[in-house]
């Protein structure tokens, strides 16, 4: 076996049985990521590959990740915000199309093996490959997101996915950057098999020693004559995308060009030749990296992820490890907790005074992996798995063992200052109590506890499974140790963490307390219901302000905006509608009735 070049990323070996590697190993970074170096050192062992093909020592070429469970993590963030004008976009675009024109033309078979996270470029790079193999590890995952950063996939993607798996089953990850699992991916054909984790290597070794025979075999499976009518047909393609296009306006209003814009080249180029096709991509590409939606975005995306980084904010403090939580109140809000921690591998025990309350958690725990998987978000296997990591009950049963625990009972300091003193008596000494208030005092709480060093506040929104923010509140006794755990223990569950002091109203609140108290003002001089979410909508938010309030809770927006009252006097008084609520029993979607009726969902 050849020595690999150990001084370049990435690498290119050969066996003596002809298979080739070209390896991705970034020693810097935990992630793979193909930035202009990588790109260039790319062009020479694809050189290297063509020499050895030429010379017949070459059969089949693989592409894998020397990092296990990580494959490629797409280009360089820092290169994309380097893009200056629309004919620099279209340049750098043509540039990665080309070099992925290469792999397409290797005159051997090529592999793309996938174990771990397959993303942007590097799902674009498995693309130009002949064939593709995955692992079948719950982190692998394959998506295309440059759509959430206002682009299109530029090298490639655009044009080369639905002519692989079909228009209709394209749609999706290119309009959403949603992400691909295993089971999927083979179901559509996008690999050609899932392989085991586990000795993955050499199960890709074993399929790689058998493509010379599959010939130019698709991986895209056979559909029936319906199907093609639709993807295969000039007419059948029109109509899919005027439906997606209507679909892309009616939930963004119009705001966010780049999903209209993929739908514009797909429009044109899925009728012309590759290469024609791949001009118009890089041509829209270049055009979207103008947009100031795209610049905002990307701004966006590095404030997150700025915010993700534990050891950044916390520098000299390591997380302490987190395997097991306590939820205490089984309410939607516990339920919720406990349902995004056992997703997440961890076991989570709630804790409740009422029976009704724990069945409450459980069922709702229950429904949201319902939900994950007919959203084939996740597998019936890997949910029931999930949903045997929660338990519940009236006792402290459990609590011993415990990491973390999080409070979410009632929204009174009475009642959480009693549950947290007694909370701490139960659990040990190390074992870390947050609170999930979005309004009260952590100070306050602190007080009637031995250990106030390892008690912080830990604020969900609802739904807990889909809001990504999570407010850490740092109380004055709060130990950096314990923020940083916390802090870690929110990235991992899939949250952005804010890191805030234990202020009024805290972070979101502060801001949106005036927000929301406004419309109840615009309420009181007139405006209906209807008219002022209306506008919201209009303007680009996901959803209005009162539809908003049901969907947090009337009853909760009322204490917030007490709160708020109380602390800033005259700057916050809340709005005569919201307050003549207080004697009414709507509180919103949680019991169907608030400024909206729900009904069957």
């Amino acid at each position: 076996m050849t020595r690999p070049d150990s001084s370049a990323n990435p690498a290119f070996t050969l066996d003596p049985d002809g298979v080739g590697w070209i390896t991705f190993d970034d020693p810097d970074r935990s992630q793979n990521v193909l930035d202009e170096s990588v790109m260039s050192t790319l062009r020479r062992r694809l050189e290297q590959a063509r020499t050895s093909a030429a010379d017949g020592r070459l059969s089949v070429l693989v592409f894998i990740s020397g990092k296990p469970g990580r494959f490629i993590a797409g280009a360089n963030i820092d290169d994309i915000a380097a893009i200056t004008d629309p004919a620099d976009g279209e340049l750098k675009a043509r540039l990665g199309q080309q070099l992925y024109q290469q792999i397409e033309e290797l005159a051997v078979p090529t592999v793309a093996a996938i174990d771990g996270l397959c993303l942007g470029g590097g799902f674009e790079l498995a693309l130009a490959c002949r064939f593709r193999v995955c692992s079948d590890a719950e982190a692998t995952r394959m998506a295309l997101p440059e759509v959430q950063l206002g682009l299109l996939p530029g090298w490639g993607g655009t044009t080369r996915l639905p002519r692989l798996v079909g228009l209709r089953a394209a749609l999706e990850p290119l309009l959403s950057g949603a992400s691909v699992r295993p089971s999927k991916a083979r179901r559509i054909g996008l690999v050609s098999q899932v392989l085991p984790a586990a000795g993955f290597r050499q199960h890709v070794h074993a399929f790689a020693e058998r493509t010379p025979a599959l010939g130019s075999q698709a991986s895209r499976p056979a559909h029936r004559w319906p199907s093609r009518l639709v993807d295969d047909s000039l007419i059948g393609r029109q109509l899919v995308l005027r439906v997606a296009r209507r679909r892309v306006r009616a939930k963004t209003g119009g705001h966010y060009p780049a999903p209209l814009k993929i739908i514009e080249v797909l429009l044109r180029g899925l009728s012309r030749p590759v290469d024609e096709a791949l001009a118009i991509e890089a041509e829209g590409f270049g055009e979207l990296t103008a947009t100031s939606v795209h610049a905002n975005l990307l701004h966006l995306f590095r404030m997150r992820e700025r915010a993700r980084k534990t050891r950044l904010h916390f520098p000299g403090f390591e997380p302490e490890s987190i395997a097991r939580l306590g939820v205490l109140g089984a309410g939607v809000m516990g339920g919720g907790i406990a349902q995004l921690a056992a997703a997440e591998g961890i076991e989570a025990r709630l804790k409740d005074i009422h029976d009704v309350a724990i069945s409450g958690g459980l069922r709702h725990a229950r429904e949201l992996f319902s939900k994950a998987v007919k959203g084939r978000r996740m597998t019936r296997i890997a949910a029931d798995r999930a949903l045997g990591r929660i338990a519940g009950g009236l006792t402290w049963s459990g609590f011993a063992q415990a990491d973390l625990v999080v409070e979410a009972v009632v929204e009174r300091m009475d009642v959480k200052r009693a549950v947290l003193r007694e909370c701490e008596a139960q659990v040990s000494d190390r074992c870390i109590i947050a609170t999930n208030t979005s309004s009260l005092s952590v100070d306050v709480m602190a007080g009637a506890l031995r250990h106030p060093e390892r008690f912080a506040g830990l604020h969900f929104f609802n739904p807990v499974h889909r809001m990504p923010l999570v407010e850490i509140v740092r109380g004055h006794k709060t130990s950096p140790q314990t923020l940083a755990t916390l802090h870690a223990v929110t990235v991992a569950l899939g949250k952005v963490p804010i890191v805030c002091a234990d202020g009024v109203g805290f972070v979101v609140n502060r801001i949106l307390g005036p927000y929301l108290s406004e419309a109840g003002f615009l309420l009181a001089d007139g405006a209906t219901v209807d008219e002022i979410d209306r506008v919201a909508l209009t303007f680009g938010l996901p959803m209005g302000p009162l539809r908003l309030m049901d969907e947090v809770g009337l009853d909760i927006a009322r204490h917030v905006g007490a709160s708020l009252h109380e602390a800033f006097g005259e700057r916050m008084v809340p709005a005569p509608p919201l307050l003549a609520l207080a004697g009414s029993e709507r509180l919103g979607r949680k019991n169907g009735s608030g400024f909206y009726r729900y009904e069957k969902g």
